[in-house]
């Protein structure tokens, strides 16, 4: 199956796995997703990322986190997406719900959350929001 967004489709898997109480999801690897992921990690939105090699691409294990029997996540949403792209500079950066959940932007020095972005003085890409 061909998919046009894979980030789009990795953020769903992420959102569907939460809303159906399941413990992790796989999603197949790429760097960006693999960042992603790994962001999601440090600002302790998922427990545990486990890479998976298999014959093809391999595949990324996310386990997700959980309190009180709800996902820690409790939204996650496509921003910039392959129809139209959203850039913003560095003055411009989102604040999701006034700081209490993050942005991940897409810059020259590589995937990162937009607090990190503004404190390095740099703009790029926003790929989602998550809170």
């Amino acid at each position: 199956m061909q998919i046009s967004d894979t980030i789009a489709d990795m953020l769903t898997r992420i959102r569907n796995a939460g809303t159906a109480g399941h413990a992790s999801c796989e999603i197949p690897a790429s760097n960006v997703k693999k960042a992603i992921a790994q962001i999601l990690l440090e600002e302790g939105y998922i427990s545990r990322v486990e890479m998976i090699a298999d014959d093809k691409q391999g595949k990324i294990k996310i386990t997700l986190k959980y309190a009180a029997k709800k996902p820690v996540i409790s939204g996650i949403k496509r921003i910039s997406r392959p129809g139209l792209r959203v850039y913003a500079d560095k003055e411009n950066l989102p604040k999701v719900l006034g700081g209490l959940g993050i942005a991940i932007v897409s810059t020259s020095h590589g995937i990162m959350t937009e607090k990190k972005a503004r404190n390095e003085g740099i703009g790029g890409e926003v790929l989602a929001y998550v809170w």
